[in-house]
């Protein structure tokens, strides 16, 4: 077999034990690898209904037929479980070079089940894994668990591992890898706590072979040209960062807990204010001629922080909390990723809960005595040390928006900004129509990065302030070519160097693989993958009421900016999302009917495990 190893690793934590099971040629042609893959293991290996942090939930570490290719952005991951935070499918996709060590232990992926009766760190070698105990490591931050383990095992293992938040169960704890890149939403890092598992190390000397090497090397030759290309520049300059001064300008920069969709202190938190002031170096991803990763440092004078900075946590730590001061920013962003917690979840909590302060449903005994405003940057930091902490008012905090919404009561699941339990992102639905409905409808809740539906809103293709039905075909359209990215996997930011994706990647799988591949194949794969990751959701109990947005999108318009006015109604979302079911092939109520199975040869995978488990039916 070339490309993969044709195998899965399954280690169970309680009992200590390995053991391998193959992957045949259908499934890895089927669902291809990460987010795919992972979906696939997680439907076969995730006992039905199962709660997220109980031992039976799978923790999946899925590589990619990409991976080891030196193919440029192609040393990614995926990590998938039942996210505690959504009940539902939960992926996240990371890269770096743990990417590569996990390929060359001689298995595609690894499915780890049970639960350690004491912190344990999982030092995988090849086929050799060992459980040593991590006693030492419970309470460190991500960066000094790494530099710890690899003082135990040595500096050319690569080690995934959780911080606090993690170990204290924060329903959207991440998990840093590799130098502190992150596998951040969905709560992975708390399923791996829930483990009692603190850090993975790998290394490995399996490499594996390719069908057609010497036509690999040529189009890695073109594709890493290509990637240096004016399709990329945003990247290396000023990064996704750059996005917040123009999501401003089109008012869709969502400030305060989305109570307005721009912020007047933009310029001060704006991508270049961070390139100008604070950068210190760009760095690269495993695998990558692109290098968007921007360092920044603190300026003023207190304690110096150096940490990574994109647009999502700068919006999520800065705008959306009213937050101005960029040190502020930094710093909240870097102590979320050596907590080991997702900044999008985190910031979108606490926009939240200082919400509730300044309207009274939160008051001064409820915080401690603590005033939580928008734009107190000290009470930012110090929540977020909280939360990791479940500290008090954190411990609320650390369930997340929605289940903290819950518990609070007195109304305030009305200003609770998330979707099936994810907090949003950094896109105002109200002025991105196409997005609203990408939001609503995807499987892993409140997601920007499963949909490039944000694409259609920003071209000429569709007006962004208005509905249709036809955003149902866009919104599908972008999640399978989405799908089919996180899947082989090709990094989102490359997707642009491209001239013909499905072309170009049809003839790439072939040469890694050796199986003959059409563009339609890999289309029809990442339309599989999306029906599977639904299908998995409806077995965990879900309805169409859960394609929504937050009540404050549907029921009120926006104040500020040039799309003061605007709106989006119930009825015009509920338009958008029929149109999205029928472009699904899917019925009025959003469940997936037995010719779509049949179609996408899904029939025998749903009959398989519904015969005997007892589980809520996907077929309705």
């Amino acid at each position: 077999m070339y490309g993969y190893h044709g195998r899965v690793m399954l280690v169970d934590l309680g009992s200590r034990t390995v053991r391998w099971e193959s992957l045949g040629e259908d499934v890895l042609r089927h669902f291809i690898g990460g987010s795919g893959l992972g979906a696939y293991l997680l439907y076969r290996y995730c006992a039905p209904n199962c709660d997220p942090l109980s031992p039976e939930n799978p923790l999946i570490f899925a590589t990619s037929p990409l991976v080891g290719s030196r193919l440029t952005t192609s040393s990614k991951f995926a990590v998938v479980a039942k996210s505690p935070l959504t009940g539902m499918i939960g992926d996240s996709l990371s890269s770096s070079f743990i990417a590569t060590e996990l390929k060359k232990t001689g298995s595609d992926a690894i499915v780890i089940t049970g639960r350690s009766s004491s912190p344990t760190l999982l030092a995988i070698t090849d086929d050799a894994v060992e459980f040593r105990d991590a006693s030492s490591l419970v309470g460190m931050g991500t960066s000094e668990t790494e530099r710890a383990v690899k003082a135990q095992l040595g500096a050319m293992y690569r080690v995934a591992s959780i911080g606090p938040a993690g170990e204290n169960l924060v329903r959207f704890a991440g998990i840093a890898n590799d130098g502190g890149r992150q596998a951040g939403r969905t709560g992975p890092g708390a399923v791996m706590g829930s483990k009692n598992l603190k850090a993975i190390a790998v290394r490995g000397h399996s490499a594996v072979s390719f069908a057609e090497p010497e036509a690999l090397n040529d189009i890695r030759t073109d594709l890493s040209r290509r990637s240096l290309g004016d399709a990329t520049e945003k990247y290396r300059t000023l990064g996704t960062m750059a996005n917040v001064s123009v999501f401003n300008r089109l008012g869709a920069l969502p400030t305060r807990n989305f109570q307005q969709s721009t912020f007047e202190g933009v310029e001060t938190v704006s991508g270049e204010t961070f390139q100008k002031s604070h950068h210190v170096k760009n760095a690269h991803c495993a695998s990558c001629t692109i290098g968007c990763e921007h360092i920044l440092t603190t300026t003023d004078n207190g304690a110096k922080t150096t940490g990574r900075m994109e647009y999502q946590s700068s919006f999520a730590m800065g705008p959306l909390v009213g937050v101005n001061d960029p040190n502020t920013v930094i710093r909240a962003s870097a102590l979320c990723d050596e907590m080991g917690m997702d900044t999008i979840s985190a910031g979108g909590t606490i926009a939240w809960a200082m919400e509730c302060f300044e309207n009274g449903t939160l008051t001064p005994k409820d915080t401690g005595g603590a005033d939580l405003r928008f734009g107190d940057g000290d009470a930012l930091l110090e929540l977020l040390e909280m939360i990791a902490d479940r500290n008090g008012l954190g411990d609320v905090l650390a369930e997340g928006s929605r289940r903290a919404a819950e518990t609070l009561g007195r109304g305030s699941d009305e200003w609770a900004m998330h979707v099936k339990g994810l907090e949003m992102p950094g896109y105002e639905p109200r002025s991105l129509k196409t997005m609203a409905l990408a939001l609503s409808v995807s499987t892993r809740g409140a997601c920007h990065n499963r949909s490039s539906a944000y694409e259609a809103d920003f071209s000429n293709r569709v007006d962004r302030l208005s509905v249709d039905e036809e955003r149902g075909r866009i919104a599908m359209e972008g999640e399978d070519y989405s799908a089919v990215m996180d899947s082989l996997t090709w990094c989102k930011f490359l997707r642009k160097a491209f001239d013909d994706f499905y072309g170009e990647s049809s003839i790439i799988y072939e040469h890694l693989t050796g199986w003959p591949t059409t563009p339609d194949d890999l289309k029809l794969a990442g339309e599989r993958i999306n029906n599977l990751k639904k299908l998995f959701n409806i077995r965990e109990g879900w309805t169409r009421e859960d394609d929504t947005l937050p009540p404050r999108v549907l029921n009120e318009e926006l104040q500020t900016g040039i799309v003061k006015g605007i709106g989006l109604t119930r009825p015009d979302l509920d338009m958008m999302i029929d149109g999205y079911y029928q472009a699904r092939g899917w019925t009025e109520e959003g469940l997936v009917p037995e010719g779509k199975l049949e179609e996408l040869q899904l029939v025998d995978l749903v009959s398989q495990h519904r015969a005997n488990r007892n589980a809520a039916p996907a077929l309705r």
